[in-house]
């Protein structure tokens, strides 16, 4: 069994927008965890900042998220949502855990 892969995205949304950015995700959460390879995600709100948010979402492999949900009709329904909201637009990256 492999690894599971954390997608980790730094949000930063537009000011003025963040409630309705929260509501937007809500409905968002639910697209991504009907995806196949999602195993579960985390939205965290910065202390400091409270338009930063961390997204992070475990998934099965690197290609669920790149391939299978990126590549996905909803995806296309993800990105309506939440897009318009970042500015700018999020860094994503993967990462997967060390054991020592």
């Amino acid at each position: 069994m492999t690894a599971p892969v954390l997608e980790i995205a730094m949000l930063q949304v537009r000011p003025g927008q963040t409630a309705d950015f929260e509501a937007a995700f809500a409905e968002a959460r639910r697209i991504i965890a009907a995806m196949p390879g999602y195993q579960r995600h985390e939205l965290q709100k910065c202390i400091e900042d409270d338009h930063k948010y961390t997204l992070l979402v475990w998934w099965d492999s690197l290609e669920a998220h790149t391939v299978g949900f990126r590549g996905s009709a909803e995806y296309q329904h993800w990105r309506a949502l939440l897009h318009h909201f970042y500015d700018p637009f999020p860094t994503v990256e993967h990462f997967v855990g060390v054991h020592g």
